[in-house]
């Protein structure tokens, strides 16, 4: 049986952070597990390969765990795919690349909700180390960290127009940096890539420092358990092919599998709710509200045709792309697919923007992408996508093992739509971006909605048909709460409450969802346990 110092589980967005900053210290043996492999490949490294992997499914099968949620009534029984990357990196190696902090009133509501020190004055040093944003070191960005951080050059003419038409629409700023001291507003999407490559966790932290020899990684390694003896995590059984392994810890085990993969180790361990543990008989060593507060953000795909944009679905386009890129370089397959990114208050006495709206330069699948089983298919005429997007969903839901087998699935049910508040702000949504796209501004360039489209104008018939559109941002988090109540799995420092030597690190700790997409509060949650650890 081997040791180390410290054992982290899982190499995405906040476990190869963590890794690479623990065994920046030589006297730290620090040992990493991925079940993924490699992410050094043209697919993972090249931005715009992702519409690839979210599209073929022989493709998508590799780099994706291939969850699906539990069907629901409220959403007419939809089992929605649940892309979670497989591989280092996890999955910040597969996801848009877009870069959100989120908003500073989220931390800060963190703080008064029983987390101590994650405020935003707090976390702010923590996202500037990771970024180097490509207008330099500000009060509010950092300038020199591993992660690089930059906008677009060029976007596509109507995603521009898009901008005018919602700044005159609703009043709101159209703003340079999102990011920095005021998030409401309207903007260039920024992304974690830069010169054709994107900024994945394994890019910037991991691979540049895996030749430390006190770095040991194992990646196609799946964790079964955590070792927990007298109340202390001291290692890690994992299998490796047909091998089962233990590996020892004499400081601490850090469990970073993300919001989906976290609980189920956890509970397999012995954590978790004591009534579901002993149902599988596995020993409860600490009864804990593991898998409670699942919550993720919903999205309305909008397709509008729009004849002078400048892409189209078609194989001719994408590869014409890749070719030049490959070839040239500063095209737009070497970027995040995103355009433009807005933040409203849909009410005037909103205390903070309520809706996110993603801009795409393309034509959506409609109605869905549940059947991941074929390629979907996809309007070839230049459009524009709008999504609005439910960034305070109020559903909550559950994810829960049926099994001690760490290789089945989970049952994952993020209770989509079962709050009626959820409902109210995606209809509100929708007809505020319907009301966007007929700014004089904009209207022209348009020539039809084409997706719902005409049939759905009648607030009542899109009421009805809104469960069969929604689809999920990825991101799920608050399945292992940080807090200092009975709802926390673990404590303000990540510990797990009741068990010493253990920590969780990802989105699973966040008690409610950030205000625009995670992967980045993510990397800060890495930076932040790293120091922690460190003391």
């Amino acid at each position: 049986m081997s040791r180390w110092d410290y054992i982290v589980i899982g190499a995405g967005s906040a476990g190869a952070v963590i890794a690479a900053r623990l065994s920046e210290d030589p006297s730290c043996r620090v040992l990493l597990i991925e079940a993924g492999g490699t992410d050094r490949k043209y697919l993972y490294r090249k931005p715009g390969m992702m519409s690839i992997m979210h599209v073929i499914p022989q493709v998508k099968k590799q780099i994706d765990w291939g969850y699906k949620t539990a069907p629901r009534q409220e959403t007419l029984g939809r089992q929605f795919p649940y892309v979670r990357g497989k591989a280092l990196g996890g999955s910040s190696a597969v996801n848009g690349m877009v870069f959100v902090r989120g908003n500073r009133a989220n931390y800060d509501d963190w703080a008064a909700d029983g987390c101590p020190g994650w405020e935003y004055d707090s976390v702010l040093p923590h996202f500037k180390r990771f970024e180097s944003f490509e207008d330099g070191e500000s009060e509010f960005r950092g300038g020199s960290g591993p992660i690089k951080v930059t906008r677009p050059k060029k976007i596509d003419p109507v995603s521009d127009l898009f901008q005018t038409a919602c700044a005159a629409t609703t009043g709101c700023a159209i703003t340079p940096d999102y990011n920095a001291g005021e998030q409401e507003g309207v903007g260039l999407f920024q992304a974690s890539c830069a010169d054709g490559v994107r900024q994945s966790t394994s890019e910037c932290y991991l691979h540049p420092n895996l030749g430390r020899p006190n770095l040991d990684l194992v990646s196609e390694a799946l964790v079964d358990r955590v070792v927990i003896e007298g109340g202390r995590a001291t290692g890690v059984v994992y299998r490796k092919g047909s091998k089962e392994v233990t590996a020892s810890a004499s400081a601490e085990v850090i469990v970073c599998a993300g919001a989906v993969g976290t609980p189920p180790i956890l509970m397999r361990s012995g954590i978790g709710p004591a009534a579901d543990l002993a149902a599988l008989d596995i020993d409860v060593v600490a009864d804990l509200p593991v898998g409670r507060n699942l919550h993720d953000h919903l999205f309305v795909p909008m397709t509008f045709v729009a004849p002078n944009g400048t892409h189209t679905g078609t194989a001719r386009h994408f590869f014409g792309a890749m070719i030049k890129e490959t070839l040239f370089g500063g095209t737009w397959f070497g970027r995040s697919v995103f355009d433009v990114v807005a933040f409203l208050k849909l009410e005037a006495t909103s205390r903070l923007p309520d809706l996110q709206i993603h801009v795409l330069p393309w034509a959506y699948p409609s109605p869905n992408r549940d059947d991941d089983t074929v390629r979907p298919v996809v309007d070839t005429r230049p459009a524009l996508t709008v999504q609005p997007t439910l960034i305070y969903p109020k559903s909550r839901g559950e994810l829960r093992i049926t099994s001690k087998d760490p290789e089945a699935a989970p049952f994952i049910d993020p209770g989509y739509l079962s709050a009626p508040e959820d409902i109210e702000v995606l209809m509100k949504g929708i007809a505020l971006c319907r009301e966007i796209m007929a700014h004089g501004s904009i209207r022209d360039e348009i020539a039809m909605e084409l997706h719902p489209g005409q049939g759905y104008f009648d607030a009542a018939a899109m009421r009805r048909e809104l469960p069969n559109r929604v689809a999920t941002v990825y991101h799920p988090v608050g399945t292992a709460r940080m807090g200092s109540d009975e709802r926390a799995v673990v404590d303000p420092t990540l510990k797990v409450r009741g068990i010493q030597g253990l920590r969780v690190a990802d989105a699973s700790i966040m008690p409610s969802v950030t205000g625009g997409n995670t992967n980045a509060p993510c990397i800060m949650i890495g930076e932040m346990a790293a120091s922690l650890i460190r003391g």
